[in-house]
């Protein structure tokens, strides 16, 4: 199986789901014969899905130990939500030079759920609409190299968001953010945008680094 295949990256996002799902754990040890029985998979295809999600920071290749899953500490996603920081607030900025005025009824449709989402103290379905946001901001950007390096560092501090999202209140501290954010965008004020993205994070760095190691 040649490097690129459909194949090859169909098991690449299953085991990528598998663990940013918690099915794999961190410090995990991936076993080849396990992971081959598990989906179905030859060898060749196994190793060189662990070198991929190895790339992504999601695994770590240790010498004549075999792959694990790579643990990430607080003090690393600390650091991640500080690079994305820039990277996102760049992502609204173009956003903002960007966005139809389709793209902003989607936008604010989204703000709208997530405040629905607070009322009833969905947790969960913030946490969806949440990264949903996110994600319709980098599409409307069409930055492709920024939006990569973006979801890539995502996955990996993916644990650490899930458990900031639930924290007591902190959907309730982060909705005003994202209604400023989006605020700006529609207004189509890169500016702006970029400022309000930037607070976004900057807030999303100091809960992590209150929060438990």
């Amino acid at each position: 199986m040649t490097a690129g295949s459909p194949q090859e990256e169909t098991l690449t996002d299953r085991v990528r789901s598998a663990i940013l799902d918690g099915d794999f754990v961190p410090n995990q040890r991936l076993v080849e014969a396990d992971v081959c029985e598990q989906f179905g998979a030859a060898r060749a295809a196994v190793r060189e899905t662990f070198k991929e999600l190895a790339g992504e920071g999601l695994v770590e290749i240790l010498r004549n130990k075999g792959a694990r899953v790579r643990a990430i500490s607080r003090e690393e996603a600390v650091e991640i939500t500080e690079v994305r920081m820039v990277l996102e607030g760049l992502s609204a900025a173009k956003a903002a030079e960007r966005v139809t005025p389709e793209q902003a009824t989607r936008l604010r449709e989204i703000v709208g759920d997530m405040r629905e989402a607070v009322a009833v103290n969905d947790v969960d379905r913030y946490s969806e609409l949440n990264a949903a946001l996110h994600a319709e901001i980098r599409a409307i950007a069409g930055h492709r190299t920024s939006a990569a390096i973006i979801e890539r560092l995502g996955a990996q501090v993916v644990r650490h968001k899930f458990r900031l999202a639930r924290q007591p209140g902190r959907a309730a501290v982060s909705l005003p953010q994202h209604e400023l954010i989006v605020a700006a965008i529609v207004a189509r004020d890169p500016e702006a945008a970029q400022t309000a993205m930037q607070q976004h994070l900057r807030s999303v760095t100091k809960a992590l680094e209150a929060g438990p190691t």
